[in-house]
């Protein structure tokens, strides 16, 4: 009996096993049918174009902001909360610490004040309190003079009378001629007294008043310096800083990004193959990713006649990072377009046809 149930069961097993090989086999080679794309692949309106990728920017470009002096931040002026608000040129975006500068600046202020006084003195000189005194001096003088010089002359006299010896003689005559110096000494300070300041000595109180005055313009400068203002009107795009933040000179992330976008300009990378194909004031057509459907006209603005290795990435897994572009840049033809800052764009030019496969000879020597 359990020789038949095997001898029955072995077939079937076998049986069910070649068919669901044989259905497995057939439903594996069955084409199924492509699924539709969520959003449809933008097309070209050129009948011969060129392809690229765009990016938006502002018309000024995007102004990265930096700050001239290295130190901690102080004040942000547009925090992150105004990113997005309009400034006018010259407005204050953030400072940097500069409490070092301005104590520095009243120290050279003090500087300044001191010279200029030195400078009044020497122009006020002399003093009239001074020259009644030196007046006297000089009137003294000559009183010694006359009082020492009869006492002299009567000296001589006595003399050749032998009634003094010669060095009493010869002492007065000394103190007479000494009472002489005194008196021409006595004359000479008031002649320098009234004379007042010596010139050379007003020269250096006056070059003293301009270092004085450089140094407080070099440290003015450094103060605004450390204040970094809007170099243009235009809309903030973008704050990295934050108060207490250390920042640098060197060049690194911006600190503010800055842009005028009244009306927004997209720079197209074209492939340096396909460069030969390219019409300066071509007519070109962008469509935004997600949204191909929407069709932004462009009006041509420039090419910037320098290939350059391509820095801007699309992600695709094709894309070849060694590969060098030309830019060309357009701007947005329409103003209410919904675009941002950043934004990349599949861009289409028109451009000259395809030259044909047997158009390039090669030339042997």
């Amino acid at each position: 009996m359990k020789s038949t149930i095997s001898k029955l069961v072995l077939p079937i097993v076998a049986l069910a096993m070649l068919g669901f090989g044989v259905f497995h086999i057939l439903k594996a080679q069955q084409t199924l049918p492509k699924p539709s794309p969520p959003v449809p692949p933008a097309r070209s309106p050129f009948g011969n174009t060129i392809a690229g990728t765009g990016v938006v920017e502002a018309r000024t470009e995007n102004i990265a902001i930096g700050s001239a002096l290295p130190g901690v931040v102080l004040e942000v002026f547009v925090p992150v909360d105004d990113v997005g608000k309009e400034v006018q040129a010259g407005e204050a975006l953030f400072r940097v610490d500069d409490r070092q500068l301005r104590a520095q600046l009243a120290v050279q202020q003090a500087n300044l004040v001191a010279a200029k006084s030195q400078l009044s003195k020497l122009d006020q000189m002399p003093r009239p309190e001074e020259i009644p005194a030196t007046k006297a001096r000089v009137e003294a003088a000559e009183a010694n003079v006359l009082r020492l010089l009869d006492q002299y002359q009567r000296a001589h006299k006595l003399l050749a009378s032998r009634s003094i010896g010669a060095e009493e003689h010869n002492i007065l005559q000394r103190q007479y001629e000494e009472a002489v110096h005194q008196r021409e000494q006595a004359s000479a300070d008031l002649k320098l007294l009234t004379a007042g300041a010596w010139e050379p000595d007003k020269a250096i109180a006056r070059a003293a008043i301009q270092q004085a005055e450089a140094q407080i313009a070099q440290t003015q400068t450094e103060i605004e310096r450390a204040l970094v203002r809007a170099p243009v009107a235009g809309r903030v795009l973008q704050v990295n800083v934050r108060p207490g933040e250390y920042v640098g000179t060197t060049p690194g992330l911006a600190l503010v990004v800055l842009g005028d976008i009244g009306s927004l300009r997209i720079r197209v990378d074209i492939d340096e193959a396909e460069i030969p194909r390219v019409q300066p004031g071509a007519s070109a057509t962008a469509f935004p990713r997600g949204g191909s459907r929407q069709e932004v006209p462009l009006q041509f603005i420039r090419i910037e006649p320098m290939v350059t290795a391509k820095r801007s990435l699309t992600g695709d897994n094709t894309e070849r990072v060694d590969t060098r572009v030309l830019r060309m840049v357009y701007e947005v033809a329409a103003a209410d377009t919904a675009l941002y800052v950043g934004q990349q764009l599949d861009v289409f030019l028109s451009a000259l046809p395809e030259p044909a496969a047997n158009s390039v000879r090669l030339v042997h020597k």
